[in-house]
């Protein structure tokens, strides 16, 4: 058994989180972590909200609040939103507490000190109406090198290739469209050059990696440049070197500050477990590992990025060096990017009105109906379009049809025909069959999800699933009320193949497992959920927030990913339906409700 670090994007505190957000880095990262764990790992599930850099600077001036203000209201709308979806964090944190700042100063230091952050004097863009530095995010024009119209400051999406903003050509704010000035500032950058052979002979050794994600990550050393790792903004962690710390206007880089929350919130988790050296068995261990779970936007951040803060950390660039108090950090095992969930073939967009927010989703669906969806029909390796038309078919035809008709016509019949899970006689072949099929489909089940290849594993699952409902129509045990014997050896073949069933699909339906398994008299937790607590900043008494968290290593047969034989003599009450079927009215209610912008 291993240690793995589930290290999941941290979500940006400027408003609530769409569908598309959790289809990349939720869903995905929780059905890992919750089968890992029931595999026997020790998981820490590790975020928190992503609260710096110059957009939430520019939204709260909009709205006439703090950043911090605006900060605090949406970290706890995006608190509340994945907890409902029932991601399983160890800790769920945010970039604004002190020890994150703590974490990161230390990072930088060391990186500095041995020699990796190299100062130099830059053109910056200003915006010329208010004075402002424009991050290079926020400006966009045509790329140089493609003719991508739509390429960022910093890099553009189309080719791949590191940009800087002064490069782009027709080059404007997104902000208010206005063309940017350029004028000179000092900075501190990333000596991105100083890593390439380190990372090319890491990444070469990634060959699990998704092709796509390794490939783009191995084409971002052709073009390997220094990056600016500062920032003129003053909402963000200072700069901590002397001349630099007192300065109001320097601020680290956002994608500095951010990464590094994986390692600042497993630090944190320790702190709050009473153990504050427990993080070092996943962060120092070269057992350990880790996978990274963002969108494709997010992949130079975490192959490239990251990485090199790690090693020059670690003084292992091509001017050596010597690590700091944390010791010799290990690069991740696996960066697991999904791309893009589109809806009517455009990117989801909060600003340009297109855009399902979880919340909304939530107020109206089924977690699990979500849940499902993103698992089977996400861009898990492609990009793939929402429709209202696929999310109402899969809910009704999948899980009520499909599922939730195995699980409720099984009930009812043990209910009607016995009150409690019978004893089964003598086994014939197809009961055997269907048996094996559901015993063995854990091997098989289980090593998809940890290749994270879920649509795969939960589209096996649902195979399953149609075997077993095969076998209830072959058998017919309507038919067997003058055979009790083998009335009793179907109905307890069949329940012992909705037990199976129902813990192979808990990674991915944790909220109708825990239904299943007390809809046939179980007792106990099968499938955890996550809580919330109000917490007390660790090293700031006057700043409280709220931390997604929970006890998820029950260490009970219950939540074990293995067969358990059901117990003849349980009772099974009448059941009530798992899943709500939708009507066909939702698919033009939600078209229209999209047009209105409500």
């Amino acid at each position: 058994m291993a240690r793995i670090l589930s290290a999941v994007a941290w979500p940006y505190a400027n408003g609530p989180r769409h569908i598309g957000h959790v289809a990349g880095f939720g869903v995905p990262s929780d059905v890992y972590s919750r089968y890992m764990r029931m595999a026997g790992h020790e998981v820490l599930m590790v975020s928190g909200t992503d609260e710096h850099g110059t957009p939430i600077l520019v939204q709260a001036e909009q709205e006439g609040v703090t950043p911090q203000e605006l900060a605090d209201r949406y970290n706890r709308v995006i608190v509340e939103d994945l907890t409902a979806l029932g991601l399983t964090y160890d800790l769920f944190t945010r970039t604004t507490t002190r020890n994150h700042y703590a974490v990161v100063q230390e990072m930088f230091r060391t990186v500095h000190r041995n020699g990796y952050m190299v100062e130099r004097t830059t053109l910056g863009a200003v915006s010329p109406s208010t004075g402002r530095t424009l991050p290079d995010r926020y400006i966009e024009g045509t790329c140089p090198i493609c003719g991508y119209d739509g390429a960022r400051g910093d890099q553009c999406d189309n080719c791949g290739n590191q940009l800087d903003a002064i490069d782009l050509i027709n080059p404007h704010s997104r902000i208010n469209g206005e063309k940017p000035q350029f004028v000179e500032s000092s900075h501190f950058f990333l000596d991105l050059p100083a890593f390439v052979d380190a990372l090319g002979d890491w990444l070469r050794t990634r060959t699990e990696w998704r092709p796509n994600v390794l490939k783009f990550s191995l084409n971002l050393l052709d073009d390997v440049r220094p990056r600016a790792m500062t920032r003129d903004i003053d909402w963000g962690i200072p700069v901590p070197l002397p001349g630099w710390e007192e300065n109001p206007n320097k601020r680290l880089y956002v994608w500095f500050d951010a990464v590094i929350g994986y390692l600042s919130a497993s630090i944190e988790w320790a702190r709050r477990t009473g153990d504050p050296e427990a993080w070092r068995g996943w962060w120092t261990d070269p057992a350990a590992q880790s996978a990274y779970f963002m969108g494709k936007d997010n992949i130079t951040f975490h192959s490239q990025i990251w990485p090199a803060e790690l090693l020059g950390y670690a003084g292992k660039g091509s001017r050596g060096g010597t690590p700091g108090v944390y010791g010799d950090l290990e690069l991740p095992t696996e960066v697991v990017s999904s791309e893009y969930l589109n809806v009517d073939g455009q990117q989801f967009s909060s600003s340009r009105g297109v855009v399902i927010y979880v919340r909304d989703m939530l107020s109206r669906y089924q977690p699990d109906a979500l849940r499902y969806y993103l698992s089977i029909a996400g861009p898990e390796t492609q990009d793939v379009d929402f429709t209202w038309a696929e999310f109402k078919r899969r809910t009704n035809d999948e899980l009520v049809a499909g599922w939730g008709n195995l699980v409720n016509r099984t009930a009812s019949m043990v209910n009607k025909s016995f009150g409690a899970i019978p004893t089964p006689g003598a086994l014939q072949p197809v009961d055997q069959a269907l048996l094996a099929q559901t015993s063995e489909a854990f091997g098989r089940i289980g090593e998809l999800i940890a290749t994270h290849r879920h649509r795969a594993a939960l589209g096996e699952t649902m195979r399953v699933v149609q075997e077993a409902n095969r076998y209830v129509s072959e058998t017919e045990p309507w038919k067997l009320k003058t055979d009790p014997e083998r009335l009793a050896t179907v109905l307890h073949t069949t329940t012992q193949a909705v037990t199976d069933l129902n813990t192979l699909l808990s990674p991915f339906l944790p909220f109708s497992a825990q239904a299943v398994h007390e809809t046939f008299g179980g007792t106990g937790t099968v499938a955890p959920q996550p809580r919330i607590d109000e917490v007390t900043d660790l090293d700031d008494e006057s700043r409280q927030y709220p931390v997604i968290t929970g006890d998820y290593r029950l260490g009970e047969t219950l939540a074990a990913w293995q067969s358990r034989p059901v117990v003849p003599g349980t009772p099974v009450g009448k059941p009530t339906p798992v899943f709500t079927k939708l009507d066909d009215s939702i698919v033009e209610e939600e078209i229209a409700r999209a047009q209105r912008g409500a």
